[in-house]
């Protein structure tokens, strides 16, 4: 049961560059909220300053969210409205907030969704690809090794070919390069500061995508939204058998590797699915089986 003496959570998504495209509502609720909890109070301070929104900030980031969550709930529960913003787009997608609102459902508070501008969604809309099915996947991995075992998954996906994720500009060329080495069969639709005056969309193959950049220039600034479109051949036709991590590790560590050079070794291979934190909890159900 919610209850009517408690404030309420709202969950307001901001323009990601434009800022003509937050809501009436949106706006709305931000002047009228008793606090607002932001990500960035710099970031927003500029955005609520050109809006000329006046209001209390209070940080909630991914370093506090935890700890704050509790204090926010408590101020819900004396009556106030609380206001959650990311520095741009709608939060808790690849941002802060779902600690937050966990408290919050948790203590019986009533969470309220003001729609608006998500990256990933505007991109996917704009891409041209198969949206009759796509997958969300974060921030492209950094290591090689993860960024393989992702390949292979997204090969393996059997309900959908079309993926978005989000890539810092001081990495793109490295997720095209990385592209390009894998000889991933795709196509590529890479949006550079979206809604913003110098919009730009890159589109092609991954070879194509970075003679594009290339002749950009100045392709290191501004955030990039990735879509990814598999091509049907180039996806598993059906599901390996995965042999257990367990094994993997013990496959490799034949020849006198330790535990920690073995599961380096498995990531590295490229029939590995497993993540580094799976083959970590089996090389610990390892030990407990042979101390027993």
């Amino acid at each position: 049961m919610q209850h009517p003496e408690y404030g309420c959570l709202y969950i307001v998504a901001t323009p990601i560059g434009n800022s003509a495209d937050l809501s009436p509502r949106g706006r709305k609720i931000l002047e009228e909220a008793d606090l607002i909890a932001a990500e960035d109070t710099r970031r927003s301070m500029v955005l609520l300053n050109k809006l000329e929104i006046r209001n209390r900030l209070v940080s909630n980031h991914k370093y506090n969210e935890h700890g704050k969550a509790n204090w926010f709930v408590e101020q819900m529960q004396a009556g106030k409205n609380v206001a959650v913003i990311t520095d741009a787009g709608t939060p808790c997608i690849s941002d802060p907030g779902n600690e937050l609102i966990r408290a919050a459902v948790a203590a019986d508070i009533r969470v309220i969704g003001i729609p608006g501008c998500c990256a990933a969604v505007n991109a996917l809309a704009v891409s041209g690809f198969d949206l009759s099915s796509f997958a969300f996947l974060g921030f492209f991995p950094r290591e090689n090794a993860e960024r393989l075992r992702l390949l292979k998954l997204m090969r393996q996906d059997r309900s959908t070919r079309t993926f978005a994720l989000y890539e810092s500009p001081k990495r793109i060329m490295s997720f095209v390069d990385f592209m390009i080495e894998a000889e991933a069969c795709c196509n590529l639709c890479l949006m550079n500061d979206m809604t913003k005056l110098h919009e730009m969309s890159f589109r092609g193959t991954p070879s194509e995508v970075k003679d594009q950049l290339l002749a950009k220039g100045n392709y290191e600034k501004g955030e990039y939204a990735i879509v990814l479109e598999l091509e049907e051949d180039y996806r598993y036709q059906k599901q390996e058998h995965l042999v257990s991590p367990e094994a993997m590790i013990v496959d490799a560590m034949i020849g006198g590797r330790d535990v920690k050079t073995a599961i380096a070794a498995v990531l590295e291979d490229q029939n590995n699915s497993y993540s580094k934190n799976e083959l970590k909890a089996a090389a610990l159900r390892l030990k407990r089986l042979f101390e027993e």
